[in-house]
């Protein structure tokens, strides 16, 4: 039987064949046989982790804490130079420059990235804004939320920084950011299930030595990332105690 390989779903569509090369090329590299399945939704992935469907996962900082702490997932790597922040945007005709001119009512559209979602909403902080006194709607992609922007259906939405970046410069044009995080230290981790733990050492060392690899600087190429970090477990326990803290 395969192992099981997922994505976190918030990672732009343009990547999808990207994902499929890396993961023939790691199949290659540690000679394991691994199925790449991508779900639509994040609740959908997430009853997949729910049901042990999952070996391995490059998962976003909020499903990582279960994923270690609940799951006995191990830490692997991180892309470099590639911190998860949050960006609110308004349609660029937008009246709204700045978070403190919102007001009670306001209509946000979001995906169900958690993560994004509680930086957003601690954001909105100034204005006297929460969940009791807003109005959210849900999408399934991040390019929905710029549809909602531009059709005036939303006020405001919530992005993730490197999915609002790799929106066409056409739909960029008729937005507008009015604030972004700075948080630097939240990172989507590609993590291992409990039974591809002992090949652990194995991929990570396959992922820091992939520039140096004949295909592997075109793989990275393929996923916008410039290379991988290693990341052990007390530096994925200190993210993850992050979360916790910005979560209450």
């Amino acid at each position: 039987m395969p192992h099981n390989f997922t994505v976190s779903p918030d990672f732009n569509p343009s990547h999808i064949s990207g994902w499929y090369i890396f993961n023939t090329w790691l199949q290659r590299a540690i000679n394991e046989e691994i199925h790449l399945e991508l779900y639509n939704s994040a609740d959908d992935q997430r009853k997949a982790i729910s049901d042990d469907q999952i070996d391995l996962i490059y998962a976003n900082p909020y499903d990582a804490s279960v994923l270690v702490r609940d799951k006995g997932f191990t830490p692997i790597a991180r892309a470099d130079n590639k911190a998860d922040e949050a960006i609110i945007a308004v349609n660029h005709d937008s009246p709204i420059l700045n978070v403190e001119q919102l007001t009670a009512g306001t209509r946000i559209s979001s995906t169900g990235d958690p993560d994004v979602r509680m930086m957003c909403m601690i954001m909105l902080e100034p204005a006297g804004l929460d969940k009791d006194n807003t109005m959210l709607t849900q999408r399934d992609a991040y390019i929905l939320i710029a549809k909602d922007l531009l059709k005036n259906d939303a006020d405001i939405g919530f992005f993730l920084e490197e999915t609002y970046n790799e929106l066409s410069e056409i739909t960029k044009k008729q937005l507008r950011p009015i604030v972004q995080s700075q948080i630097h230290v939240i990172h989507h981790l590609l993590l291992a299930g409990p039974k591809l733990a002992h090949k652990k050492d194995e991929i990570q060392s396959s992922l820091l030595s992939m520039n140096n690899n004949p295909k592997g600087p075109g793989v990275l190429k393929s996923l916008n990332f410039e290379s991988w970090s290693a990341v052990e477990q007390e530096e994925a326990e200190f993210m993850i105690d992050l979360m916790d803290t910005l979560a209450d």
